[in-house]
Protein backbone atom coordinates (compact mmCIF):
# COMPACT_ATOMS: atom_id res chain seq x y z
CA UNK A 1 0.00 0.00 0.00
CA UNK A 2 0.91 3.82 -0.19
CA UNK A 3 0.12 5.43 2.94
CA UNK A 4 0.54 8.97 3.75
CA UNK A 5 0.88 10.41 7.37
CA UNK A 6 0.48 13.86 7.91
CA UNK A 7 2.12 15.93 10.42
CA UNK A 8 2.32 19.75 10.40
CA UNK A 9 3.19 20.01 14.04
CA UNK A 10 7.10 18.91 14.65
CA UNK A 11 9.17 17.97 11.31
CA UNK A 12 11.23 15.15 10.54
CA UNK A 13 14.89 15.09 9.39
CA UNK A 14 17.55 12.05 8.81
CA UNK A 15 19.17 13.39 12.47
CA UNK A 16 16.20 14.05 14.08
CA UNK A 17 16.81 17.21 15.07
CA UNK A 18 15.20 18.56 17.87
CA UNK A 19 13.96 15.71 19.43
CA UNK A 20 12.73 16.26 22.81
CA UNK A 21 14.06 19.73 23.38
CA UNK A 22 11.67 21.72 21.70
CA UNK A 23 7.86 21.22 22.83
CA UNK A 24 6.52 20.93 19.13
CA UNK A 25 9.35 17.76 18.68
CA UNK A 26 7.46 15.42 21.10
CA UNK A 27 7.09 11.47 21.38
CA UNK A 28 4.64 11.51 18.66
CA UNK A 29 7.47 12.05 15.94
CA UNK A 30 8.89 8.88 17.32
CA UNK A 31 5.64 7.23 16.88
CA UNK A 32 5.26 8.34 13.31
CA UNK A 33 8.83 7.54 12.24
CA UNK A 34 8.98 4.51 13.90
CA UNK A 35 6.01 2.72 12.32
CA UNK A 36 6.59 4.45 9.19
CA UNK A 37 10.00 2.08 9.57
CA UNK A 38 8.25 -0.95 9.97
CA UNK A 39 5.75 -0.91 7.72
CA UNK A 40 8.39 0.04 4.83
CA UNK A 41 10.21 -2.96 6.15
CA UNK A 42 6.75 -4.72 5.17
CA UNK A 43 7.08 -3.71 1.83
CA UNK A 44 5.09 -0.75 1.83
CA UNK A 45 5.68 3.00 0.29
CA UNK A 46 5.20 5.88 3.34
CA UNK A 47 5.44 9.26 2.73
CA UNK A 48 5.44 11.55 5.79
CA UNK A 49 4.09 15.22 5.19
CA UNK A 50 5.17 17.96 7.37
CA UNK A 51 6.44 21.46 6.94
CA UNK A 52 8.60 23.37 4.71
CA UNK A 53 10.73 25.96 6.99
CA UNK A 54 12.60 28.41 4.72
CA UNK A 55 14.18 29.82 7.87
CA UNK A 56 18.29 30.19 8.75
CA UNK A 57 17.87 29.17 12.27
CA UNK A 58 16.18 25.89 11.05
CA UNK A 59 18.48 25.04 8.32
CA UNK A 60 17.33 21.29 8.12
CA UNK A 61 13.73 21.61 6.95
CA UNK A 62 14.11 23.52 4.48
CA UNK A 63 14.50 21.18 1.61
CA UNK A 64 11.10 20.00 0.10
CA UNK A 65 12.06 16.24 -0.48
CA UNK A 66 13.75 14.30 2.37
CA UNK A 67 14.90 10.68 3.81
CA UNK A 68 16.22 8.04 6.11
CA UNK A 69 19.23 6.58 4.36
CA UNK A 70 18.54 3.58 6.53
CA UNK A 71 14.70 3.33 4.97
CA UNK A 72 14.44 3.58 1.34
CA UNK A 73 10.44 3.26 1.24
CA UNK A 74 9.91 6.31 3.77
CA UNK A 75 9.85 9.78 2.19
CA UNK A 76 9.37 13.01 4.26
CA UNK A 77 7.85 15.49 1.87
CA UNK A 78 7.62 19.27 3.08
CA UNK A 79 4.54 21.67 2.53
CA UNK A 80 4.86 25.35 3.20
CA UNK A 81 2.50 26.27 6.35
CA UNK A 82 1.96 29.62 7.30
CA UNK A 83 4.95 31.71 5.65
CA UNK A 84 8.51 30.96 5.23
CA UNK A 85 9.43 30.68 8.99
CA UNK A 86 8.69 28.66 12.25
CA UNK A 87 5.42 28.95 13.93
CA UNK A 88 4.18 26.97 16.94
CA UNK A 89 1.69 24.72 16.61
CA UNK A 90 -0.59 26.58 18.12
CA UNK A 91 -0.44 29.34 15.59
CA UNK A 92 -1.07 26.85 12.95
CA UNK A 93 -4.52 26.51 12.14
CA UNK A 94 -5.45 29.20 9.95
CA UNK A 95 -3.51 27.83 7.97
CA UNK A 96 -3.49 24.47 7.74
CA UNK A 97 -5.97 24.44 4.20
CA UNK A 98 -3.02 25.72 2.67
CA UNK A 99 -1.11 23.13 3.70
CA UNK A 100 -3.53 20.52 2.88
CA UNK A 101 -3.25 22.26 -0.75
CA UNK A 102 -0.15 21.32 -1.00
CA UNK A 103 -0.23 17.83 -0.48
CA UNK A 104 -3.42 17.47 -3.12
CA UNK A 105 -0.84 19.40 -5.72
CA UNK A 106 1.91 17.00 -4.82
CA UNK A 107 -0.80 13.78 -5.45
CA UNK A 108 -2.12 15.16 -8.74
CA UNK A 109 1.26 16.27 -9.98
CA UNK A 110 2.79 12.35 -9.19
CA UNK A 111 -0.44 11.04 -10.93
CA UNK A 112 -1.00 8.90 -7.60
CA UNK A 113 -3.58 8.61 -5.14
CA UNK A 114 -2.92 7.19 -1.29
CA UNK A 115 -4.60 4.06 -0.27
CA UNK A 116 -4.67 5.26 3.04
CA UNK A 117 -4.14 8.81 5.38
CA UNK A 118 -3.50 9.34 8.72
CA UNK A 119 -3.65 12.54 11.12
CA UNK A 120 -1.67 12.61 14.27
CA UNK A 121 -2.51 15.00 16.91
CA UNK A 122 -5.86 17.67 15.92
CA UNK A 123 -3.28 19.54 13.56
CA UNK A 124 -2.88 16.63 11.75
CA UNK A 125 -6.52 14.81 12.23
CA UNK A 126 -8.26 17.87 10.54
CA UNK A 127 -5.53 17.82 7.79
CA UNK A 128 -6.33 14.37 6.62
CA UNK A 129 -10.04 14.88 7.38
CA UNK A 130 -9.49 17.82 4.82
CA UNK A 131 -7.55 15.39 2.72
CA UNK A 132 -9.57 12.77 2.51
CA UNK A 133 -12.80 14.53 1.39
CA UNK A 134 -10.79 15.91 -1.86
CA UNK A 135 -8.98 12.75 -2.40
CA UNK A 136 -12.01 10.00 -1.76
CA UNK A 137 -9.87 8.23 0.22
CA UNK A 138 -10.29 6.60 4.45
CA UNK A 139 -8.09 8.51 7.04
CA UNK A 140 -7.46 7.24 10.49
CA UNK A 141 -7.17 9.57 13.70
CA UNK A 142 -4.37 9.21 16.23
CA UNK A 143 -4.57 12.17 18.78
CA UNK A 144 -1.74 11.00 21.14
CA UNK A 145 -3.51 13.58 23.62
CA UNK A 146 -6.26 15.00 23.54
CA UNK A 147 -7.00 18.88 23.79
CA UNK A 148 -10.01 18.88 26.95
CA UNK A 149 -7.82 17.13 29.04
CA UNK A 150 -5.19 19.95 28.61
CA UNK A 151 -7.93 22.47 29.49
CA UNK A 152 -9.14 20.56 32.33
CA UNK A 153 -5.94 20.72 33.96
CA UNK A 154 -5.12 24.56 33.16
CA UNK A 155 -8.58 25.51 34.34
CA UNK A 156 -7.79 23.63 37.89
CA UNK A 157 -4.91 26.49 38.41
CA UNK A 158 -6.35 29.62 36.34
CA UNK A 159 -9.85 31.33 36.09
CA UNK A 160 -9.16 32.72 32.99
CA UNK A 161 -10.64 30.91 29.62
CA UNK A 162 -10.22 33.83 27.43
CA UNK A 163 -6.36 34.15 28.42
CA UNK A 164 -5.88 30.22 27.91
CA UNK A 165 -7.74 30.41 24.93
CA UNK A 166 -5.98 32.95 23.31
CA UNK A 167 -2.61 30.99 24.06
CA UNK A 168 -3.53 27.67 22.66
CA UNK A 169 -6.66 28.15 21.04
CA UNK A 170 -8.42 25.49 22.45
CA UNK A 171 -11.68 26.14 20.71
CA UNK A 172 -9.41 25.43 17.31
CA UNK A 173 -7.86 22.07 18.61
CA UNK A 174 -11.20 20.79 20.84
CA UNK A 175 -13.21 21.02 17.25
CA UNK A 176 -10.91 20.00 14.96
CA UNK A 177 -10.02 17.02 17.08
CA UNK A 178 -13.94 15.92 17.33
CA UNK A 179 -14.08 16.17 13.73
CA UNK A 180 -11.24 13.86 13.38
CA UNK A 181 -12.42 11.19 15.29
CA UNK A 182 -15.95 11.64 13.95
CA UNK A 183 -15.35 11.10 10.37
CA UNK A 184 -12.09 8.88 10.56
CA UNK A 185 -12.51 5.31 9.49
CA UNK A 186 -11.07 4.19 12.87
CA UNK A 187 -9.12 6.13 15.68
CA UNK A 188 -5.97 4.42 16.44
CA UNK A 189 -5.48 4.39 20.54
CA UNK A 190 -2.54 3.03 22.93
CA UNK A 191 -4.02 1.87 25.42
CA UNK A 192 -8.24 0.87 26.58
CA UNK A 193 -7.30 3.20 29.43
CA UNK A 194 -7.19 6.23 26.55
CA UNK A 195 -10.29 5.43 24.77
CA UNK A 196 -12.53 5.08 27.72
CA UNK A 197 -10.93 7.94 29.74
CA UNK A 198 -9.82 10.43 27.30
CA UNK A 199 -12.52 9.93 24.22
CA UNK A 200 -15.18 10.32 27.18
CA UNK A 201 -14.34 13.77 27.78
CA UNK A 202 -18.07 15.81 27.96
CA UNK A 203 -16.56 17.83 24.95
CA UNK A 204 -16.33 15.19 22.46
CA UNK A 205 -19.81 13.65 23.24
CA UNK A 206 -21.11 15.04 20.05
CA UNK A 207 -18.66 13.67 17.87
CA UNK A 208 -17.77 10.18 19.42
CA UNK A 209 -19.67 7.24 21.68
CA UNK A 210 -16.51 5.37 23.14
CA UNK A 211 -19.27 2.45 24.12
CA UNK A 212 -18.93 1.78 20.04
CA UNK A 213 -16.17 -0.67 19.38
CA UNK A 214 -16.04 -0.25 16.03
CA UNK A 215 -14.73 3.62 16.33
CA UNK A 216 -11.54 2.41 17.90
CA UNK A 217 -8.12 -0.04 17.80
CA UNK A 218 -6.23 -0.43 20.81
CA UNK A 219 -2.87 -0.33 18.99
CA UNK A 220 0.12 -0.01 21.48
CA UNK A 221 3.78 1.99 20.23
CA UNK A 222 6.53 -0.11 19.77
CA UNK A 223 10.13 0.09 21.41
CA UNK A 224 13.55 0.51 19.13
CA UNK A 225 14.68 -2.78 20.30
CA UNK A 226 18.22 -2.11 18.78
CA UNK A 227 18.49 0.94 21.29
CA UNK A 228 16.93 -0.07 24.29
CA UNK A 229 18.33 -3.43 24.44
CA UNK A 230 18.54 -5.41 27.90
CA UNK A 231 22.48 -6.43 25.73
CA UNK A 232 25.21 -3.72 25.79
CA UNK A 233 25.25 -1.60 22.89
CA UNK A 234 29.13 -1.77 21.54
CA UNK A 235 30.83 2.14 22.22
CA UNK A 236 27.51 3.38 23.97
CA UNK A 237 27.31 1.53 27.28
CA UNK A 238 31.27 1.79 27.35
CA UNK A 239 31.20 5.72 27.26
CA UNK A 240 27.81 6.18 29.29
CA UNK A 241 29.36 4.03 32.22
CA UNK A 242 32.34 6.68 31.78
CA UNK A 243 30.49 9.73 32.10
CA UNK A 244 28.54 8.60 35.11
CA UNK A 245 31.97 7.30 36.98
CA UNK A 246 32.66 11.26 36.52
CA UNK A 247 30.03 12.23 37.70
CA UNK A 248 29.82 9.92 40.85
CA UNK A 249 33.25 10.70 41.76
CA UNK A 250 32.20 14.02 42.66
CA UNK A 251 32.89 15.17 46.51
CA UNK A 252 28.92 15.35 47.23
CA UNK A 253 28.79 11.71 46.41
CA UNK A 254 31.36 10.23 48.66
CA UNK A 255 30.77 6.78 49.67
CA UNK A 256 27.26 6.85 47.96
CA UNK A 257 28.32 6.36 44.35
CA UNK A 258 27.72 2.34 44.27
CA UNK A 259 24.00 2.40 45.53
CA UNK A 260 20.95 2.02 42.78
CA UNK A 261 19.21 4.33 41.59
CA UNK A 262 15.42 6.11 41.18
CA UNK A 263 15.36 7.40 37.49
CA UNK A 264 13.45 10.19 36.25
CA UNK A 265 13.36 10.87 32.92
CA UNK A 266 10.61 12.80 31.33
CA UNK A 267 10.42 15.66 29.88
CA UNK A 268 10.57 19.42 32.39
CA UNK A 269 6.94 20.28 32.82
CA UNK A 270 4.64 20.30 36.20
CA UNK A 271 2.23 17.16 34.80
CA UNK A 272 5.43 15.13 34.85
CA UNK A 273 5.49 15.82 38.62
CA UNK A 274 9.30 15.14 39.10
CA UNK A 275 8.81 17.60 42.53
CA UNK A 276 7.09 14.81 44.27
CA UNK A 277 9.74 12.41 44.03
CA UNK A 278 12.23 14.85 45.61
CA UNK A 279 9.23 15.30 48.13
CA UNK A 280 9.11 11.85 48.79
CA UNK A 281 12.89 11.53 49.47
CA UNK A 282 12.93 14.56 51.62
CA UNK A 283 10.19 12.72 54.32
CA UNK A 284 11.91 9.60 54.10
CA UNK A 285 15.26 8.41 55.36
CA UNK A 286 15.07 4.91 53.85
CA UNK A 287 15.03 6.63 50.85
CA UNK A 288 17.95 7.92 51.19
CA UNK A 289 19.67 5.21 52.73
CA UNK A 290 18.74 3.15 49.94
CA UNK A 291 19.03 5.16 46.62
CA UNK A 292 20.29 8.08 44.51
CA UNK A 293 17.53 10.14 43.10
CA UNK A 294 18.80 10.77 39.40
CA UNK A 295 17.25 13.07 37.24
CA UNK A 296 17.84 13.31 33.56
CA UNK A 297 17.93 16.47 31.70
CA UNK A 298 19.41 17.74 28.41
CA UNK A 299 21.79 20.40 27.46
CA UNK A 300 22.51 20.97 31.16
CA UNK A 301 25.54 19.18 32.67
CA UNK A 302 25.21 20.74 36.05
CA UNK A 303 22.12 22.35 36.65
CA UNK A 304 23.48 23.18 40.23
CA UNK A 305 25.92 25.78 38.30
CA UNK A 306 23.91 26.92 35.10
CA UNK A 307 20.21 26.50 33.68
CA UNK A 308 21.35 28.66 30.49
CA UNK A 309 20.40 25.86 27.88
CA UNK A 310 16.95 25.61 29.17
CA UNK A 311 14.50 27.41 28.20
CA UNK A 312 12.59 29.95 30.52
CA UNK A 313 9.78 27.89 31.34
CA UNK A 314 11.96 24.89 32.46
CA UNK A 315 14.89 27.22 34.19
CA UNK A 316 11.83 28.04 36.52
CA UNK A 317 10.65 24.32 37.29
CA UNK A 318 14.32 23.29 37.36
CA UNK A 319 15.02 26.18 39.67
CA UNK A 320 12.54 25.09 42.23
CA UNK A 321 13.99 21.74 42.04
CA UNK A 322 17.04 23.07 43.58
CA UNK A 323 15.94 25.42 45.79
CA UNK A 324 13.51 21.73 47.53
CA UNK A 325 17.37 20.35 47.41
CA UNK A 326 19.17 23.11 49.05
CA UNK A 327 16.50 23.49 51.65
CA UNK A 328 16.03 20.13 52.48
CA UNK A 329 19.89 19.26 52.16
CA UNK A 330 19.74 16.74 49.32
CA UNK A 331 22.67 17.09 47.43
CA UNK A 332 24.32 14.21 48.26
CA UNK A 333 21.56 12.11 46.89
CA UNK A 334 20.38 13.49 44.02
CA UNK A 335 22.77 13.43 40.77
CA UNK A 336 21.71 15.07 37.27
CA UNK A 337 22.85 13.82 33.91
CA UNK A 338 23.00 15.29 30.52
CA UNK A 339 21.52 12.84 28.22
CA UNK A 340 22.02 13.88 24.30
CA UNK A 341 20.81 11.03 22.67
CA UNK A 342 18.07 7.74 22.47
CA UNK A 343 21.10 5.46 21.98
CA UNK A 344 22.95 7.20 25.60
CA UNK A 345 19.76 7.07 27.16
CA UNK A 346 19.41 3.08 26.61
CA UNK A 347 23.07 2.90 27.64
CA UNK A 348 22.42 5.19 31.07
CA UNK A 349 19.02 2.14 31.71
CA UNK A 350 21.21 -0.83 31.40
CA UNK A 351 23.78 1.18 33.62
CA UNK A 352 21.13 1.75 36.37
CA UNK A 353 19.57 -1.83 36.02
CA UNK A 354 23.44 -3.13 36.94
CA UNK A 355 22.30 -1.61 40.22
CA UNK A 356 19.22 -2.69 41.03
CA UNK A 357 17.48 0.56 40.19
CA UNK A 358 14.17 1.38 39.38
CA UNK A 359 12.46 3.66 36.60
CA UNK A 360 9.85 6.31 38.06
CA UNK A 361 7.33 7.55 36.29
CA UNK A 362 4.85 9.78 38.33
CA UNK A 363 3.15 11.69 35.73
CA UNK A 364 -0.19 12.90 37.35
CA UNK A 365 -1.64 11.37 34.25
CA UNK A 366 -0.13 9.28 31.39
CA UNK A 367 -2.00 8.51 28.13
CA UNK A 368 0.22 5.64 27.59
CA UNK A 369 3.86 5.50 28.70
CA UNK A 370 6.76 5.10 25.97
CA UNK A 371 9.48 5.49 28.41
CA UNK A 372 8.00 2.93 30.77
CA UNK A 373 8.39 0.09 27.88
CA UNK A 374 11.87 1.43 27.26
CA UNK A 375 12.80 1.35 30.53
CA UNK A 376 11.43 -2.21 30.82
CA UNK A 377 13.14 -3.43 27.61
CA UNK A 378 16.44 -2.70 29.02
CA UNK A 379 15.98 -4.43 32.16
CA UNK A 380 14.99 -1.54 34.11
CA UNK A 381 12.25 -2.38 36.43
CA UNK A 382 9.32 0.63 37.02
CA UNK A 383 7.80 2.32 39.39
CA UNK A 384 4.90 3.92 37.56
CA UNK A 385 1.58 6.13 37.83
CA UNK A 386 -1.71 3.92 37.79
CA UNK A 387 -3.43 6.58 35.52
CA UNK A 388 -3.62 5.91 32.10
CA UNK A 389 -1.53 3.52 29.95
CA UNK A 390 1.03 2.54 32.03
CA UNK A 391 -1.68 0.52 34.68
CA UNK A 392 -2.02 -1.53 31.61
CA UNK A 393 1.72 -2.45 30.70
CA UNK A 394 2.62 -3.25 34.49
CA UNK A 395 -0.31 -5.04 35.32
CA UNK A 396 -1.24 -8.36 33.60
CA UNK A 397 -2.70 -11.89 34.27
CA UNK A 398 0.77 -13.58 33.48
CA UNK A 399 2.40 -10.84 36.30
CA UNK A 400 2.94 -7.74 37.20
CA UNK A 401 5.95 -6.15 35.59
CA UNK A 402 6.46 -2.99 38.21
CA UNK A 403 4.77 -1.25 41.11
CA UNK A 404 1.65 0.98 40.43
CA UNK A 405 1.29 4.28 42.18
CA UNK A 406 -0.87 7.07 42.65
CA UNK A 407 1.48 9.83 42.53
CA UNK A 408 -1.27 12.70 43.68
CA UNK A 409 -0.49 10.83 46.96
CA UNK A 410 2.63 11.44 48.53
CA UNK A 411 2.12 8.76 50.63
CA UNK A 412 1.38 5.94 48.18
CA UNK A 413 4.43 7.60 46.52
CA UNK A 414 6.96 6.91 48.65
CA UNK A 415 5.82 3.68 49.79
CA UNK A 416 5.89 2.20 46.52
CA UNK A 417 9.60 3.57 45.99
CA UNK A 418 10.32 2.09 49.54
CA UNK A 419 8.43 -1.28 48.36
CA UNK A 420 10.77 -1.17 45.33
CA UNK A 421 14.41 -0.44 47.11
CA UNK A 422 13.92 -3.32 49.75
CA UNK A 423 12.63 -6.08 47.08
CA UNK A 424 15.01 -9.42 47.35
CA UNK A 425 17.60 -9.69 44.46
CA UNK A 426 15.52 -12.52 43.21
CA UNK A 427 12.26 -10.59 43.11
CA UNK A 428 14.11 -7.85 41.37
CA UNK A 429 15.73 -10.33 38.88
CA UNK A 430 12.23 -11.94 38.56
CA UNK A 431 10.24 -8.66 37.76
CA UNK A 432 13.32 -7.57 35.32
CA UNK A 433 13.06 -10.67 33.36
CA UNK A 434 8.87 -10.38 33.01
CA UNK A 435 9.20 -7.05 31.89
CA UNK A 436 11.94 -7.48 29.20
CA UNK A 437 9.50 -10.46 27.68
CA UNK A 438 6.43 -8.00 28.15
CA UNK A 439 7.81 -5.36 25.57
CA UNK A 440 9.36 -8.20 23.34
CA UNK A 441 6.04 -10.38 23.07
CA UNK A 442 3.52 -6.90 23.29
CA UNK A 443 5.40 -3.93 22.52
CA UNK A 444 7.74 -3.62 19.37
CA UNK A 445 7.13 -1.55 16.48
CA UNK A 446 6.53 -4.88 14.35
CA UNK A 447 3.53 -5.78 15.84
CA UNK A 448 2.40 -2.10 16.25
CA UNK A 449 2.58 -2.40 12.35
CA UNK A 450 0.78 -5.25 12.50
CA UNK A 451 -2.10 -4.19 14.54
CA UNK A 452 -2.26 -1.02 12.53
CA UNK A 453 -2.45 -2.96 8.90
CA UNK A 454 -4.79 -5.19 9.99
CA UNK A 455 -7.24 -2.63 10.81
CA UNK A 456 -6.85 -0.11 8.30
CA UNK A 457 -7.63 -3.67 6.19
CA UNK A 458 -10.97 -3.86 7.56
CA UNK A 459 -11.71 -1.13 7.63
CA UNK A 460 -11.03 0.56 4.16
CA UNK A 461 -13.95 -1.31 2.66
CA UNK A 462 -16.60 0.27 4.52
CA UNK A 463 -15.14 4.39 4.50
CA UNK A 464 -17.44 6.98 3.21
CA UNK A 465 -15.08 9.80 2.62
CA UNK A 466 -16.83 11.62 0.74
CA UNK A 467 -19.19 12.09 3.33
CA UNK A 468 -16.47 13.55 5.70
CA UNK A 469 -17.71 17.67 6.87
CA UNK A 470 -15.23 20.14 7.48
CA UNK A 471 -16.09 23.27 8.98
CA UNK A 472 -16.29 26.15 7.11
CA UNK A 473 -13.50 27.91 9.88
CA UNK A 474 -10.60 25.42 8.68
CA UNK A 475 -11.40 26.02 4.75
CA UNK A 476 -11.26 29.40 4.88
CA UNK A 477 -9.45 31.00 7.84
CA UNK A 478 -12.07 32.88 9.47
CA UNK A 479 -12.15 34.05 13.28
CA UNK A 480 -11.72 31.73 16.02
CA UNK A 481 -15.49 29.73 16.37
CA UNK A 482 -17.29 30.02 19.51
CA UNK A 483 -18.31 26.69 20.18
CA UNK A 484 -21.63 25.53 22.13
CA UNK A 485 -19.94 24.27 24.80
CA UNK A 486 -18.04 27.84 25.81
CA UNK A 487 -21.10 29.61 25.40
CA UNK A 488 -22.87 26.83 27.81
CA UNK A 489 -19.80 27.29 30.15
CA UNK A 490 -20.29 31.35 30.02
CA UNK A 491 -23.62 30.77 30.99
CA UNK A 492 -22.90 28.30 34.04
Amino acid sequence: MRIAFLNPQGNFDPKDSYWTEHPDFGGQLVYVKELARALAAKGHQVDIFTRLIDDPQWPEFSGKRDGYPDIPRVRILRMRCGGRGFLPKEELWPYLNHWVNGIHQHFKSEGVVPDFLTGHYGDGGISAAMLARRLRVPFSFTGHSLGAQKLDKFLATSSSFEELNARFHFNRRILAEGVSMKFSAVNFVSSTQERFEQYSHQLYQDFIDVNEASRFSVVPPGVNLQVFSPSPVAGEDGKLHAKMQAILQHPRYHEREQLPFVVLSARIDPKKNHMAVLQAFAQSELLRNKANLLIVVRNVPDPYADLSGLKPDERKIVHGWIEHIEWHRLQPYVVFASVESQAELGALYRFAAQRSSFFCLPALYEPFGLAVIESMSCGLPVVATRHGGPAEIVDSPEGEAGILVSPENLEDLRAGLEQALQMPTRDYQLLAARGIRRVQQRYTWEATAEGYLETIGQRIPNARPWEIVIPQFFLSGEPEPVLEWEKTRKER
